[in-house]
C-alpha cells in the first residue's frame, strides 16, 4: 500500500506537549558523550472530531534541547496548524516541511525542525488509526504483527552483565557502544561472544573515528563476525571514504539515523557503501517520510533496520512501521533502564525469542498515563482553538 493513497480529512484543534526527564543512576555512554538523564517530548493533538493521537519528538542528546524542541512545537508548528484543515497526515507533512524550509536555512535549526515535524506526523497517524480503528501496522499495509529486535546501548563498562540480563528477557540480538579505546572495544566484544556464542551482536561506533582509524580498527573487528558496525566514521563523510571501508569490512556498514531528508537516504541506497540503513522515525519523517524510504531500502535489497533510543511512544512508533514494511529487519530496543520508556511501549516491553508481537488495538495500541510519568514532568505546554 502506498501512504500517500490513504486519504483521512484532520482538523486540528488542540496540540500538547510534555517534556520529561529521567535522572539514570547509571549514565549511557557514547564516543560523543554522556547521557546523564534521559528526556523524552510527547505531543498529543486532538481534532475537531474529538480523536486523539500520540507523538514522540527526538531529543536524546544533549538533553537540554528537549525543552527547545517543545517550544518550537508552541511558537512555530502550533501556529501553523491549529483550525486548519488537510485530506491526511501526509499533506501534513509536506505542508510543515515546506513551511519551515527557509526558517530551518536562517534559523540553523533543520535538524530541530524535522525532529518536531516527525513527532507531529507520528501522532497525527495514531489519531487516524484510532479514529479508522485499525492499528497502524494494519492500516499502513503490514501482513504480520510480528518483528524482529535487539538489545542495544549497551555500555562499556562490564557489557556482559547487561547481556546476561538482556539475554534472560528474551533477546537474542545485541548491540555494543565502541569508539572509545579499541583494546577495550575488543576485549568487550570477546567478553560478550563468550556469552552469545552464535548470536547476532552488532557495535555502534557513533561516528568516533577517522578514515586511517577506521581502516586499522576495522581490520581488528573482521575477526569476530559482526552482523554490522554502525557509523563508523562522521556521517558526512565522502562516498569514496565509506566505500573504501565497506571494502575492508568483513560485516556491514551500517547508518541513517544521522539522515535528513529524502535526499540524504536516496544518497545512502545508491552509494551501495551501507548494508544496513536506519531510518529514525521521531528523527526525521515520521511515517510519512520514513515508510515510503524503508520500501526502497528493501526494494533495493538492502537491510531495513529502524533506529531508535527514545522513549516507548517513539519505540511503539518504530515497532509500526517496521512491521508495516513486511521487511526482514531488526528494531532497536534500549537495554537500559528508562522508565520513561518502559511505561509507555506497551507490547514492545515483552520480548520472546528476539521477537515481539504488536497488538491488534488501534493506532499506536497506547495506553497513556499520565500520572505515572508526573514525578518526570518538567515542562507542558497547550495549544488550542479557542
Amino acid at each position: 500500500m502506498m501512504i500517500d493513497s490513504i486519504r483521512h480529512p484532520i482538523r486540528i484543534k488542540k496540540i500538547n506537549t510534555y517534556v520529561y526527564r529521567y535522572p539514570v543512576s547509571t549514565p549511557v555512554r557514547t564516543s560523543f558523550g554522556i547521557m546523564h538523564d534521559r528526556p523524552a517530548i510527547f505531543v498529543q493533538i486532538q481534532s475537531d472530531s474529538g480523536a486523539m493521537g500520540w507523538g514522540e519528538i527526538w531529543c536524546n542528546f544533549p538533553a537540554c534541547g528537549a525543552e527547545h524542541r517543545a517550544r518550537l512545537v508552541e511558537s512555530v508548528i502550533a501556529p501553523a496548524l491549529l483550525n486548519k484543515s488537510f485530506d491526511s497526515p501526509i499533506d501534513v507533512f509536506t505542508f510543515l516541511t515546506k513551511k519551515t524550509r527557509i526558517l530551518g536555512l536562517q534559523s540553523g535549526e533543520i535538524g530541530p525542525l524535522a525532529q518536531t515535524i516527525a513527532g507531529i506526523d507520528i501522532a497525527l497517524w495514531d489519531l487516524v488509526g484510532n479514529e479508522l480503528g485499525l492499528p497502524l501496522w494494519k492500516l499502513l499495509g503490514g501482513k504480520s504483527e510480528q518483528i524482529h529486535v535487539y538489545a542495544s546501548g549497551i555500555n562499556p563498562d562490564k557489557p556482559e552483565n547487561v547481556v546476561k540480563q538482556r539475554l534472560s528477557e528474551g533477546h537474542q540480538s545485541f548491540k555494543l557502544k565502541i569508539g572509545f579505546d579499541i583494546q577495550k572495544d575488543v576485549e568487550n566484544i570477546k567478553n560478550i561472544k563468550a556469552i552469545i556464542n552464535d548470536l547476532p551482536l552488532m557495535v555502534d561506533v557513533n561516528q568516533a573515528w577517522d578514515l586511517e582509524a577506521a581502516k586499522s580498527n576495522i581490520a581488528l573487528l573482521n575477526d569476530f563476525d559482526l552482523d554490522w558496525i554502525e557509523e563508523p566514521i562522521p556521517v558526512n563523510s565522502s562516498e569514496s571514504d565509506w566505500t573504501e571501508i565497506s571494502r575492508i569490512s568483513k560485516a556491514d556498514l551500517a547508518g541513517g539515523e544521522n539522515f535528513c531528508g529524502e535526499s540524504d537516504f536516496e544518497k545512502g541506497i545508491s552509494s551501495r557503501a551501507l548494508g544496513v540503513i536506519q531510518p529514525d522515525i521521531a528523527k526525521w519523517g515520521g511515517f510519512s517520510g520514513c515508510l515510503p524510504i524503508s520500501k526502497k531500502i528493501i526494494k533495493s535489497n538492502l537491510r531495513f533496520c529502524p533506529h531508535y533510543l527514545g522513549a516507548g511512544v517513539g519505540l511503539l512508533a518504530s515497532a509500526h512501521l517496521l512491521a508495516a514494511t513486511g521487511g526482514s529487519g531488526k528494531l532497536e530496543i534500549d537495554a537500559n533502564e528508562n522508565p520513561l520508556r518502559s511505561l509507555t511501549a506497551g507490547e514492545a516491553n515483552i520480548v520472546n525469542e528476539g521477537i515481539v508481537k504488536l497488538s491488534n488495538q488501534a493506532g499506536l495500541g497506547l495506553q497513556m498515563n499520565l500520572d505515572q510519568l508526573e514525578s518526570y514532568l518538567s515542562y507542558s505546554n497547550s495549544k488550542e482553538v479557542i
